[in-house]
Formats: C-alpha cells, sequence, structure tokens
C-alpha cells in the first residue's frame, strides 16, 4: 500500500509543495537553461511561454535543439508552426538538425490563429506546436494549456514582451532578448501549475 501511495503521488497532476512530483522534461540543449527551468528542461507537455523583444528577433533558437532531438525520434510526431511572423527558411532548419518531414506549418489568418493552435494542441498529433499570437486573454492561454496537456504536446506560444505584466495560467514564461549572436535568458517565470 505504502508503495502504490508513493507512486500515486509521483504522478505530476499531483502538486506536494517542496517535493513537487516529477514532470517529464525535454532536454533544452543549453545545461545552464535547463538548470534554471523546473524539471530540468522544457515540459513534455503543456503551454509555456516565450516572450520576445520583437518577433523574429531569434526567439526560435532557444528551441532548435529541442526541434532537432523531437523530430529526429523515430517515434516523432509532428511539430506544427502556427502563425509564424517569418516564412521559416527549411535549409536553415536542416541545418540545425530538425527533421523537415515532421514540420507543419499552419498559417491562419489572425482571426483564427488562436483556434487553429488550440485545435492543434488538442489534436494529440504534435510532439511541438509553436504559435506566435499578440493577443491572448488568460482565460484562452487556460484553454491552450488545458489542450496541450490533452494533446501530451508541448505547445510554445511566443507573445510580446509587454505580455509579461499580464497574469498568466501557461506552466512556464520565459522572457528573452535578442544578443549579439543568441538569444539571451533575461528572466525565468514558473507557475505553480505543470512545472
Amino acid at each position: 500500500m505504502a508503495r502504490d501511495l508513493s507512486r500515486l503521488l509521483q504522478h505530476p497532476a499531483i502538486w506536494r509543495g517542496r517535493s513537487a512530483a516529477r514532470t517529464r522534461t525535454l532536454p533544452t540543449g543549453f545545461p545552464a537553461l535547463d538548470e534554471g527551468l523546473p524539471g530540468g528542461g522544457w515540459p513534455h507537455a503543456g503551454l509555456i511561454e516565450v516572450l520576445p523583444t520583437c518577433f523574429g528577433a531569434g526567439e526560435l533558437s532557444l528551441l532548435l535543439p529541442a526541434l532537432a532531438a523531437v523530430t529526429r525520434r523515430p517515434e516523432a510526431r509532428w511539430c506544427a508552426w502556427v502563425a509564424p511572423p517569418l516564412q521559416p527558411f527549411a535549409p536553415a532548419l536542416a541545418e540545425c538538425g530538425v527533421a523537415l518531414e515532421r514540420v507543419l506549418v499552419v498559417s491562419p489568418g489572425r482571426r483564427v490563429a488562436l483556434w487553429a493552435f488550440e485545435q492543434t494542441l488538442r489534436s494529440g498529433a504534435c510532439d511541438i506546436a509553436l504559435a506566435w499570437l499578440r493577443h491572448a486573454l488568460p482565460r484562452q492561454i487556460r484553454r491552450l494549456h488545458l489542450a496541450a496537456e490533452k494533446g501530451a504536446t508541448l505547445g510554445v506560444l511566443f507573445r510580446p514582451r509587454e505580455a509579461a505584466r499580464d497574469s498568466s495560467p501557461a506552466a512556464l514564461r520565459i522572457s528573452a532578448r535578442s544578443g549579439s549572436a543568441h538569444v539571451q535568458q533575461a528572466g525565468i517565470t514558473g507557475s505553480g501549475e505543470g512545472g
């Protein structure tokens, strides 16, 4: 019975304060970043937010090692990009090790981008889904987080830096700024949920 209880308490949905249940994570590819993240990497499922200074300023470099690792697995599901601000440059992605045959780009209109991202997360067809949205309300972000958990997908929501002032139910928020040759970690905030 004690063994059953111990196993039950390790479930990632159970919050235990100081001795929080372990969650499955994906290594970021950056050891210093892994050290600073709850669980030692990106959450395997759930929603995170990345808040760059501006879209298209290198924020994707934070995720490239993980995208390469996940898309190259034999059992890889899709890596979906919803409403990217710029057309992904396939040769650069391939050079970084991303398996292009696992990448799906969805270019919906601005009015349906949130809906398209939610459906992508919920589908269970993706390992990782990325979306760039300028505006999202906390209740919409909560729905995205729940959809990502249901689909066992890591959802990455890129929002403008100004969104840091708003509350968010995302499991993790990272503020990033572009540097001379890479994106520098500016701040990590983990919520009590999922991470």
